[in-house]
């Protein structure tokens, strides 16, 4: 169970300072560049806020009143919100209903807080102005980017908006001052650290190691001056978007604050009631390193801003708003603090002439979902080009005539140029660019005759097909080496967690092997009946079978999703694993685990097998890409708690164009018996389809 409490916080009392404070620590390693200016700037600061300090004052006692005075600051801008009604869980989070904090941004009663602390649908909101008094207020605007909303008070009392830090001005190293009020006291909640990174979630955040909690949730990070660096909300790393998303991380030391220079640039578009949603081009980069690879195009969405702008694949973009792009990492980072509605003005290059190309495009909220086409073949694993495994029965390939054995070698769009065929990640990538509704033609060589043939693509199959040939014509030569199989201990020196790998006899280096990453319930795995579960389907299927464990023995951390996806990264290191069949698997508690890990690592998990489970309340699916593709395998029971939940988030991915294969298991819940492990294996062995 993920549970979230409103855990009591030290505060900064009128007689005597009492402050949660992460050591004498200001210059200790944190990322990026380090600056002294806590300490060398802490005379200057003392002399100009405060009396001489006598001989016998020591640091500790400056710092404290350096601090005090930083707090003193800011807290007429800080108030106490109480939410009343709404819903005690949001999924497996338990919400709390004691009080948060909000920030006065307009002396007219406007105030930013945090999404999380409306996550439960109130049915009334109390706001404790600075005078004392108590007065309604109600949700104005969200702002879906950085998670935060933006309150009326019902008050004709004026309020005090505080100092924004200009963001040129916030220096990693320096002190950082976490601020809440939940409490009936003069001076609010505090937690004091370092700003310890700034540019996080793609731009969006800064960071700091003040103990953040849901306490002050909404409260300011202040400076050493008192003016604030950013609004405390919880965000993740990897899942940024969401409003629980990153609540996991509080009290650990990683707490992240939303710049409020930033917020202030579009407090007039939320005052006057209007959402802000993260903008989006709608274009998929080619796979591999981000932080090395250019911002080379893979794909561009039908219909998105990107596609009416005539972007395509093979295109790769330079320059944003005279920003140099050079990496996919600075295209993210660009892109991530715009806003829906946004125009960017963008360079790129085309062709292998590198012709230069400078194109504005105005960013949108949403995409229209992406359904995959597809053709009905399932390709060899072998040689070059694509040879034909297997057609599906009334498929547009069996329609056309393909046959197994025949060669795909020419590939073409409508009004297109063709262009060779080399291997199934490149058709399934050409394929992915055809516009909607579109025929693709094909040249299919066949015992030396070339054919030409046009297609009318479907969408993908839910179905699972009967005895599949085998994925190799002609027999594997032996391995120069032997590999290790069986069960192999997977030890990642950084983490505490245990984990295990299943890898079969039959293993060969030359074959591509299907990951499926299986997430049992908490605590340890026991290694033979792993073993033994999954040792025919994962020979005849040609699959290694992932374990990672919890560090603890009664739940599963959000945190450990990071783990996870290391162990697959670590797997994938070390053995031939093919990219189009890698999946999560879990039975209930793991199921969850496994829609989370599958939901946060688009660009690494193709399907998600999830027993007898529903993904956490409020989490965000993902959009279909179309070249990150995403299957589910989804089986429950009739009297299963689960099976009323299943039918809406059924709907909701079948309105995303996902593919589900639904699997009935009868009345009670139970985990897949030996004959439906045979059919999720058969099903594992088709990921590949195009």
């Amino acid at each position: 169970m993920f549970a979230l409490r409103r855990p009591a916080t030290r505060s900064v009392l009128s007689t005597q300072y009492s402050v949660r404070r992460r050591g004498h620590r200001p210059l200790s390693p944190v990322p990026g560049p380090l600056s002294p200016a806590p300490y060398l700037l802490f005379p200057l600061l003392i002399a100009l806020n405060f009396p001489a300090a006598s001989a016998q004052d020591d640091l500790p006692s400056q710092e404290e009143s350096a601090i005090r005075a930083a707090v003193e600051r800011v807290a007429p801008s800080v108030v106490k919100i109480e939410t009343i009604g709404g819903l005690e869980r949001v999924g497996k989070v338990l919400i709390s209903t004691g009080p948060t904090t909000g920030l006065v941004v307009d002396e007219s009663g406007y105030i930013l807080s945090s999404a999380f602390n409306f996550v439960q649908k109130p049915s009334s909101i109390l706001v404790t102005l600075p005078s004392g008094a108590r007065a309604a207020a109600q949700i104005v605007a969200r702002d879906n980017s950085r998670m935060l909303v933006l309150l009326k008070v019902n008050t004709s009392e004026k309020l005090t908006p505080p100092i924004a830090a200009p963001k040129n001005e916030m220096t990693v190293g320096e002190w950082a001052i976490a601020v809440g009020r939940t409490y009936d006291r003069p001076l609010p909640n505090v937690s004091v650290g370092v700003l310890s990174a700034t540019g996080r979630i793609w731009s969006t955040a800064i960071q700091t190691d003040a103990k953040i909690s849901p306490a002050n949730y909404g409260g300011p990070l202040i400076d050493i001056q008192g003016r604030v660096l950013g609004i405390l909300v919880p965000r993740s790393p990897q899942r940024g978007s969401g409003e629980v998303a990153g609540a996991e991380w509080y009290d650990s030391g990683i707490g992240f604050a939303v710049p409020l220079a930033d917020v202030l640039k579009h407090l007039p578009t939320l005052k006057a009631g209007k959402d802000l949603h993260p903008g989006v081009m709608g274009i998929t980069l080619k796979q591999g390193d981000r932080y090395a690879l250019p911002a080379e195009l893979a794909a561009t969405h039908p219909l998105s801003p990107a596609y009416k702008a005539a972007l395509k694949a093979g295109d790769t973009i330079v320059e944003i708003d005279g920003t140099p792009i050079t990496r996919q990492s600075q295209l993210q980072h660009a892109l991530g603090p715009r806003y829906a509605g946004e125009k960017v003005h963008l360079v790129f290059t085309r062709g292998k002439e590198k012709e230069r190309h400078e194109i504005d495009i105005e960013l949108i909220d949403k995409l229209i979902p992406y359904e995959h086409p597809f053709l009905g073949i399932l390709p060899l694993r072998e040689g070059e080009n694509v040879r034909v495994r297997f057609v599906y029965p009334g498929s547009p390939a069996a329609a056309a005539g393909i046959k197994p054995g025949d060669s795909v070698i020419e590939f073409a769009a409508e009004k297109s140029e063709p262009e060779n065929i080399t291997d199934a990640a490149q058709l399934r990538a050409a394929i992915a660019n055809l516009e909607p509704k579109a025929k693709a033609r094909l040249k299919i060589q066949r015992d030396g005759e070339t054919l030409s043939l046009e297609l009318a693509p479907a969408k993908l199959p839910t179905d699972i097909p009967g005895d599949l040939p085998l994925p190799v014509k002609e027999p594997l030569p032996p391995a120069a080496e032997k590999t290790v199989t069986g069960i192999v201990e997977i030890k990642l020196p950084e983490e505490k967690n245990e984990c295990v790998a299943f890898v079969p006899e039959n293993y060969h280096p030359q074959m591509p092997h299907g990951l499926v990453v299986v997430l049992s319930a908490p605590g340890a795995v026991d290694r033979d009946k792993l073993a033994s579960r999954w040792k025919a389907v994962c020979e005849e299927r040609h699959l290694i079978v992932l374990a990672p464990m919890s560090a603890a023995a009664d739940k599963w951390q959000p945190t450990e999703i990071d783990f996870i996806r290391k162990t697959i990264d670590d797997v994938i290191s070390h053995y031939n694993i093919d990219p189009t069949r890698i999946a999560t698997y879990g039975y209930q508690t793991g199921g969850a685990m496994a829609y989370l890990v599958g939901f946060d690592y688009t660009d690494r998990i193709r399907a998600i097998v999830a027993i007898d489970a529903v993904p956490p309340n409020r989490t965000r699916l993902p959009e279909s890409d179309p070249i990150n593709r995403l299957a589910f395998f989804i089986a429950t029971a009739e009297k299963s708690a689960t099976a009323p939940l299943l039918k809406s988030l059924f709907t909701a991915l079948e309105g995303l164009k996902f593919p589900i294969t639904k699997k009935s298991l009868g009345e009670k819940p139970r985990d897949l018996n030996e004959e439906e492990l045979n059919d999720l294996g058969r099903w594992l062995d088709t990921l590949d389809r195009i």
